[in-house]
């Protein structure tokens, strides 16, 4: 099969998501004043991490599919697993801001993106499976450090997070800082890079 539906639909559902997630930023009550801006910092922090975070994610899915030739059955049920999470990030970004980073709500942000980082770990190996070892993306992906380091780290911000929110959410930073780049490992690999 070819692989520009599954992109143009991931795209789709992505630009979905980032309007669910900015829709869910109100107008500040009371005065209309900066003192009220001031009042929804941690609302506009919790969809500044989000945005980031599914930006990281269009990218690096827009590199990994740069180095596909083909799709079947497989890749398109681990990309809908991997939309599935991304879809619940206005949900618990807004929840996480509602209630100013309560341990709870952090807990489960970083629950939503450990499985986010499993699907999309998910999603490379359905694609290495069906394009096999001999690839350009096989060479580039290699061992995955960085995916595997990622999924470690929302494991341990995870508990972490319902003692220390605040250190939680700097390892989700940290996770997102290590993949702020586009995976340049494809870019590498690729013939016409």
């Amino acid at each position: 099969m070819h692989k520009n539906r599954l992109e143009a639909f991931s795209d789709g559902v992505l630009a979905i998501v980032i309007t669910i997630l900015v829709l869910e930023l109100k107008l500040p009550h009371g005065e209309k004043n900066f003192g009220a801006l001031w009042d929804l910092r941690a609302v506009f922090l919790s969809y500044l991490v989000s945005f980031i975070y599914l930006g990281i994610y269009w990218n690096n899915h827009h590199h990994l599919f740069q180095a596909v030739q083909r799709i079947g059955g497989g890749v398109l049920w681990a990309n809908l697993h991997l939309l599935f999470w991304l879809s619940l990030f206005p949900f618990v970004t807004a929840w996480m801001g509602e209630s100013h980073f309560a341990p709870e709500a952090v807990s489960l942000y970083g629950g939503v993106l450990l499985m986010a980082g499993v699907a999309y770990r998910i999603l490379v190996l359905t694609l290495l499976h069906h394009h096999g070892p001999e690839t350009h993306l096989a060479k580039a992906i290699g061992d995955d450090r960085k995916g595997k380091l990622s999924v470690v780290l929302y494991a341990i911000a995870i508990p972490t997070a319902l003692w220390l929110p605040w250190l939680a959410l700097a390892l989700f930073l940290a996770v997102a800082v290590i993949w702020l780049v586009p995976d340049r490992r494809i870019e590498k690999a690729l013939p016409n890079s």
